[in-house]
């Protein structure tokens, strides 16, 4: 890696005003697709794709025509160098993913990092968000949430992650894909409460956009009963845990912790009351130092 830091480095040096723009696109609607962003589409020497043939589509249907270069998880590492010499070279090159804004549980960090440490000019061209857009029509706080992209898929691992936010006092924002639906509400309605309020956002901005709201025992319910509710591109909106239950939490943990500290010391006050039978001092003698002092002092042996 040091050398890529150098290699950057020197690129500061003889560059020209490489620019890479950050391109939020539509998660469903061309209609949303900015100005700005056409604008930007249209001024850039290469687009660097999750999926070049959906972004293809996408080029298309707004009549713009240019070359398209994949970039996603596999090759963004072996990808980037020859995107940054472009930027070197004076180039401008727009950064999309399959929909929304990159970088959000989508490909383009290492890119941008990598841009920015070389001193090319970065710019955000701001559109839409699948994480906004369900925050904005869940009905729940959004004065400060957290957004936690995707959760493990496995079992065991998405209930850990849910466990350690089971806690959190800010909204919670997940993507999910439709055929873990159930599980997923399931294993939320088990790590925060039957009775936490929630929604479910499901193909946002199409033709067929449906929000869900209610506790996540209801959702699930109506999950396992509408066949439509495990389609579509989905977005959870979960209420963070309210202060009462925050504060009903801290007392648990102050009680259990109480009652640890009580129980270890019941235990040392019987050992030493063992001790003081057997004439030994009182303080500092363990269970197992006594059961040594029952059988006397150890024997001499040979040598």
């Amino acid at each position: 890696m040091g050398h890529l830091k150098r290699h950057e480095a020197g690129i500061i040096v003889g560059r020209s005003n490489g620019r890479l723009l950050v391109v939020a696109t539509p998660i469903g609607n061309l209609a949303d697709l900015s100005a700005r962003a056409r604008e930007a589409l249209l001024s850039a020497e290469v687009i660097a794709a999750e999926d070049t043939r959906h972004t293809r589509v996408l080029l298309t249907a707004i009549g713009i025509a240019k070359p398209l270069v994949s970039l996603h998880e596999h090759n963004e590492s072996q990808r980037t160098p020859e995107l940054l010499a472009r930027l070197a070279a004076g180039g401008t090159i727009a950064l999309v993913s399959d929909a929304g804004t990159p970088l959000l549980s989508d490909p383009g960090l290492e890119l941008v990092q990598r841009a920015a440490r070389a001193g090319f000019e970065v710019h955000a061209i701001p559109g839409p968000s699948a994480i906004t857009s369900a925050l904005a029509v869940a009905g729940l706080p959004t004065g400060r949430f957290c957004f936690e992209g995707f959760l493990p898929s496995r079992e065991r691992e998405r209930r850990a992650a849910l466990a350690a936010l089971a806690h959190e006092p800010r909204t919670l924002v997940f993507f999910e894909a439709p055929h873990r639906i159930l599980r997923t509400l399931a294993d939320m309605a088990a790590e925060f409460g039957a009775e936490r309020a929630a929604a479910v956002a499901r193909e946002l901005t199409k033709a067929h956009e449906t929000v869900y709201r209610g506790t996540l025992q209801e959702l699930l319910a109506r999950a396992q009963a509408e066949a439509n509710f495990q389609r579509g591109e989905i977005t959870i909106v979960v209420h963070g845990a309210t202060a009462a239950a925050s504060a009903v939490d801290g007392q648990l943990l102050r009680r259990h912790s109480g009652a640890a500290r009580a129980g270890a010391a019941a235990r040392q006050s019987r050992r030493d009351r063992r001790a003081a039978d057997r004439g030994y001092p009182r303080r500092g003698v363990r269970a197992g130092n006594a059961r040594r002092v029952r059988r006397g002092p150890p024997r001499h042996g040979r040598g």
